[in-house]
């Protein structure tokens, strides 16, 4: 289950990123970009890529509080010690 929702993560944040990327540079040109007055020092590429893995991040916090957010009360509740060897404060809402 793990795995199945960090690629519900990775996935739609990936795919989300390569459009920002197209839709950002159709209009803006990364050789007009600056840092802080300065003119970035990196080629093309090198800005492109850059980009993509700031915007895949960022999609991929979103997407990731989206999924915190969907964890029902009983996943987050539940204790996951089997019965038989069950701490006494860990008895709650288990089944």
């Amino acid at each position: 289950m793990l795995i199945q929702r960090i690629l519900w993560i990775l996935w739609p944040a990936f795919l989300v990123a390569g459009v920002m990327e197209m839709a950002v540079f159709a209009f803006v040109d990364p050789e007009d970009l600056h840092w802080f007055g300065q003119p970035i020092e990196l080629p093309r590429q090198g800005i492109y890529t850059l980009a993509f893995f700031a915007f895949w991040i960022l999609t991929m916090v979103s997407s990731g509080l989206t999924t915190l957010l969907s964890i029902s009360p009983f996943e987050v509740n539940r204790c996951p010690v089997p019965e038989s060897e069950r701490p006494q404060d860990c008895a709650r809402n288990c089944c």
